[in-house]
């Protein structure tokens, strides 16, 4: 029988910079400035892996009359959020940060909570998706501001480009939500 293998931790004389510091940057942005910039978009970050996972979750467990578009719309929306978290994760670095990323900091900073494992239906998937979706686009233009009022134009553009995203996903989100349907619901429903 072969056995598993194991990771080795890795050694602490390779850390070149230690999570939850900054560095100088070559975009020579003051290290205050910085700090509070990377603070708030190691929390944009931590929203999209939690997202991220969830909205791929219900792709893998939608069923139902509606599946075909909201599967589809799903798998998309979830490659937009990847594509969203890459540009961070680099704009971070940037700044002279490390991106969060693992589970204690993604749920230290993140502004949604990680939903359970159990399989829930549709519409209530969909709600919650909703809800994520609406709070970060909440937190997005309040740093958006913080990223103006500190003069990082940069940062500000990217925020907003996504926040268009984010936004228009939420508006599909809210449509699929809607009362009318063409699909019967029994009395319960």
């Amino acid at each position: 029988m072969t056995s598993t293998p194991h990771l080795r931790r890795p050694d602490p004389s390779h850390v070149r910079q230690e999570w939850g510091t900054v560095a100088e940057n070559s975009l020579r942005l003051e290290r205050d400035v910085a700090e509070q910039l990377v603070t708030a978009l190691n929390s944009e970050i931590s929203g999209l892996y939690i997202l991220f996972n969830q909205v791929r979750k219900h792709y893998w467990l939608a069923e139902g009359a509606e599946w075909g578009p909201i599967s589809d719309f799903l798998e998309d929306a979830a490659d937009r959020l990847t594509e969203m978290t890459d540009d961070i994760a680099i704009r971070i670095t940037a700044l002279g940060g490390v991106p969060a990323c693992g589970p204690m900091g993604i749920r230290q900073h993140a502004p949604i909570f990680i939903e359970e494992a159990h399989h829930y239906d549709v519409r209530s998937s969909l709600e919650r998706d909703l809800d994520g979706y609406a709070t970060l686009a909440v937190q997005w233009r309040e740093h958006i501001e913080l990223a103006d009022q500190l003069g990082d134009v940069a940062t500000s553009e990217l925020l907003r480009r996504h926040l268009k995203t984010l936004e228009a996903d939420a508006h599909v989100l809210d449509r699929y939500l809607a009362d009318d349907t063409l699909v019967l619901r029994d009395a319960t429903g």
